[in-house]
């Protein structure tokens, strides 16, 4: 059984790793004090891999046209990135995957890297729209090439599944969240009793949170997925009014539970979501909790956790689909996240945040921020 590089996380932060591929200028990051948002990377859905010497790469959504997917991003200080290119490889010709590459999330696992991803499945002989299921690609370094472990998709859950997140737990058991697609999944609630009413829809589609045991060489699951989370049933549950912004703007017959980011932090499993439309203004971060890897999981009174602040006078919308990080010197808990800006207009970029979990189990990110913020601390570094 491959065990996971644990100076990369565990028992705080989700599998981050990350060797540098291509040497970044430290001179220029050793002189900067502050940083501002965005980033200086247009990705959506980022993934951060953390090495133990510190150097990070970033994955996202983007590519698939051709032979290759996923652009990469080094640094060693989550602020100046550098570009390596597009790090999956596929024979497009005979490939079990199409089109449609959305959100690689890569582990550094013994000495090789495993990279988790979403695609259109070839295999569609019912012509579906949305086919997408999760790949296994594997490297011997962080840049890749990766490569699909076999060609075929991780699991067939019978639906659309996209948007992996593994968590390594303590006992050595490998657990893959992911989300079932809105396609063909109206649900009744209450929400879609109103829209009816209202005459806005005559039903919503939702997209689920599942949890499923990962084997340990990655070839496949163990048992039957289990749902964790859902948008709400009741409109008097205390995350109806965000989760339901898609709907009651009239944007969209979708509710989304999506872009799952998990980790084990004072005993309890840590599942951050967003909900909402991703093209939209009010898609929106929110977190839940449990004792156990598979649930039940609770949502925190307090999401969501990170919003558009453009009710508040600022210029950002739609902020989610996280990953979360440490700062180089391992002080700091940093939240990674796609947004937009009136500058980008539809353009998805990268925004840093740092975020906090109070003793009492609360998870607060700080953000969105716009004004200079200070470098994530790197005082072990410089002073090491």
């Amino acid at each position: 059984m491959p065990e996971p590089n644990h100076t990369s996380r565990r028992t705080l932060l989700r599998g981050l790793g990350g060797a540098l591929a291509v040497p970044l200028l430290a001179g220029a990051e050793e002189k900067s004090e502050t940083y501002t948002n965005p980033l200086g990377i247009a990705v959506a859905d980022p993934f951060v891999l953390r090495e133990p010497d510190g150097r990070y790469v970033v994955y996202g959504t983007g590519g698939g046209q051709g032979s290759t997917a996923y652009p990469a991003f080094t640094s060693s200080d989550l602020v100046h990135w550098k570009s390596i290119g597009e790090t999956y490889q596929r024979n497009p010709a005979d490939s079990w995957c199409t089109d449609t590459f959305w959100a690689p999330a890569v582990y550094h696992v013994k000495d090789r890297y495993y990279m988790f991803y979403s695609a259109q499945w070839r295999d569609n002989p019912n012509h579906e729209k949305e086919n997408y299921r999760i790949g296994a690609a594997v490297s011997d370094k962080p840049g890749g090439p990766f490569r699909d472990i076999r060609n075929a998709p991780l699991f067939d859950p019978g639906y659309p599944a996209i948007d992996a997140d593994l968590l390594f737990d303590s006992d050595g058991r490998i657990y893959l969240y992911y989300s079932r697609c809105c396609y063909k999944h109206p649900i009744e609630s209450e929400l879609a009793d109103w829209a009816r009413k209202e005459k806005i829809y005559t039903e919503i589609e939702e997209s689920w949170i599942y949890g499923v045991e990962v084997k340990p060489d990655f070839t496949g699951t163990i048992g039957e997925p289990v749902l964790v989370l859902r948008p709400p049933v009741r409109l008097s549950d205390k995350n109806a009014a965000w989760e339901n912004l898609s709907v009651t703007t009239k944007e969209v017959n979708r509710r989304w539970t999506e872009g799952p980011c998990s980790f084990k932090h004072g005993g309890l499993y840590y599942l951050m979501y967003s909900a909402n439309h991703y093209l939209g203004e009010n898609y929106a971060l929110g977190y839940a909790t449990a004792k156990r890897p598979l649930g039940p999981f609770q949502k925190a009174s307090n999401n969501p956790v990170l919003r558009k602040n453009t009710d508040r006078g600022g210029t950002v919308s739609g902020p989610a689909h996280n990953c979360v990080t440490l700062s180089p010197d391992g002080s700091e808990m940093l939240c990674l996240y796609a947004g937009r800006t009136a500058a980008t207009g539809s353009r998805r970029v990268l925004f840093l945040d740092r975020m906090e979990i109070r003793k009492d189990g609360t998870l607060l990110v700080h953000g969105p921020t716009m004004t200079p913020q200070p470098m994530p601390s790197q005082k072990q570094r410089r002073d090491g």
